[in-house]
């Protein structure tokens, strides 16, 4: 699995950039909100990465945040969603509106996106609703600390809820290492 692609922006056409890293070329597909967050061409680029295998081709995905790729995979697990819907999702709103459309279970936001229709809006929320938690975004909204934090804990494999609850604990302003210190102690209490 490649998990994450720093080189030097080369192209970009969207959705697709290509980035060189030594002298290989990647084709990145990309969401929009990640397309207007890459710095100009020809200069230095990272963006966390999901690897799609299938039969006739090896598809590369890339994502400003981890956030948004740990989304993006979880989009992908809903039966009869693929990469493309999963890139409209993420192009045509950002992640702090998908969390609140799920949290109140509004179908009429995910509408509002490109090839995203009633039945479809509607099997995302019901999907969604218990593989992402919507206490997320507030945390991470509650300041940059929280949310490298939180990013942390999601990246070290914790879930969703369990990254969320122990963010809660912490004292607010919290220096990151020291914030991810406590909130492993939490977890290993749990």
């Amino acid at each position: 699995m490649i998990g994450r692609i720093s080189g030097k922006l080369i192209a970009r056409h969207p959705p697709q950039v290509i980035v060189d890293v030594q002298g290989i070329g990647y084709e990145i597909d990309v969401p929009m909100s990640t397309f207007y967050q890459l710095p100009a061409t020809g200069t230095d680029v990272t963006l966390f990465t999901h690897l799609l295998v299938r039969e006739d081709a090896h598809l590369l995905y890339g994502f400003a945040t981890e956030q948004e790729r740990h989304v993006f995979r979880q989009l992908l697990k809903i039966s009869g969603v693929g990469a493309r819907t999963s890139l409209a999702v993420l192009s045509g709103m950002s992640i702090n509106d998908l969390y609140e459309a799920v949290a109140a279970q509004d179908s009429a936001r995910l509408i509002k996106v490109p090839g995203i229709g009633k039945k479809t809006a509607e099997r995302l929320l019901l999907e969604l609703k218990d593989k992402l938690d919507v206490t997320v975004v507030a945390t991470a909204a509650a300041g940059a600390h929280s949310g490298d934090i939180l990013n942390a804990l999601l990246g070290l494999g914790y879930n969703d809820k369990e990254a969320a609850w122990a963010v809660k604990q912490l004292p607010a302003g919290s220096p990151v290492a020291e914030g991810i210190r406590q909130a492993l102690k939490l977890l290993s209490k749990s």
